[in-house]
């Protein structure tokens, strides 16, 4: 399914990101794991504060192959180029820690809620 769907009921528009384990992952030392998962955290703490990041989180569950989804988060800007760009940013990406997709995601309007995202404003 690409485009929009036709549906008789107004659709809300959000940004999903999807993050995945990078290609360098394996490869780097313990140390450089963890310094990069915390910088990761405080580029996506920074988004969340800035308003671009409405949710986001890891993803538990079973491992789909070649690479399972690590995270998820929804971004609402209207723009998956623009998030692309500031989740390409983010220092673990730059690092091959993880690799990043984003895509639009489409539900009906007013169905989901983020008093968190809120509360930063």
């Amino acid at each position: 399914m690409t485009g929009t769907p036709k549906v008789d009921f107004a659709l809300d528009t959000y940004e999903c990101i999807v993050l995945y384990p990078g290609p360098a992952g394996p490869a780097l030392p313990e140390e450089t794991v963890q310094r990069l998962q915390a910088e990761h955290f405080q580029h996506m703490q920074a988004l969340q504060r800035r308003g671009i990041v409405l949710v986001a989180g890891s993803v538990d569950g079973p491992a789909r192959e070649p690479a399972p989804p690590i995270g998820f988060g929804l971004a609402r800007t209207g723009s998956v180029d623009d998030v692309r760009s500031v989740m390409e940013a983010d220092p673990a990406v730059q690092a091959g820690l993880y690799q990043v997709d984003v895509m639009t995601f489409l539900c009906p309007a007013g169905s989901m809620d983020f008093p968190l995202a809120k509360m930063q404003s």
